[in-house]
């Protein structure tokens, strides 16, 4: 459901001048929830949000994708924003980020480093000053650790 609802939903938030960065469908007792993130050059605001708000409801009232009840919820990504594709992990090359695996790599499941490179399969970490290389298909949670 989540891949059938960013195929409908991406070019109609890109349409509106924004990105989708995010997706998340979570399907609830009494309904569910479908939340997107959206991101541009500028910045998010609360205007941003209903105006995406408005014409994604427009679409899936007009689609009806989700058959049953849900809230929809538009969100800026924030500071500490989910890291999923590899173009996520590109953009914010040089920063510092969060990165939960499914299994253990060099005996550990949790890293917190520096983002130094990013390919189709990997991304490349400086953790302790040392190099750590994570397969990309074995990231459980990812996001960025800004110092705050």
């Amino acid at each position: 459901m989540r891949e059938q609802l960013s195929e409908l939903l991406g070019p109609l938030v890109s349409e509106l001048g924004y990105e989708l960065w995010e997706l998340e469908y979570v399907q609830r007792r009494g309904g569910s929830l479908l939340r997107l993130y959206i991101d541009s050059p500028r910045g998010i605001t609360l205007d941003d949000c209903e105006r995406v708000s408005h014409a994604v409801s427009e679409r899936l009232d007009a689609v009806d994708p989700i058959p049953d009840r849900y809230v929809l919820e538009v969100s800026s990504p924030g500071v500490d924003r989910v890291l999923r594709t590899p173009a996520h992990f590109e953009r914010f090359t040089g920063e510092r980020v969060r990165v939960e695996m499914m299994r253990p790599i060099e005996g550990r499941k949790r890293f917190l480093g520096w983002l130094l490179a990013v390919d189709e399969r990997e991304i490349t970490l400086n953790v302790d000053g040392g190099r750590v290389i994570l397969p990309l298909d074995e990231i459980h949670k990812a996001r960025l650790a800004p110092d705050l």
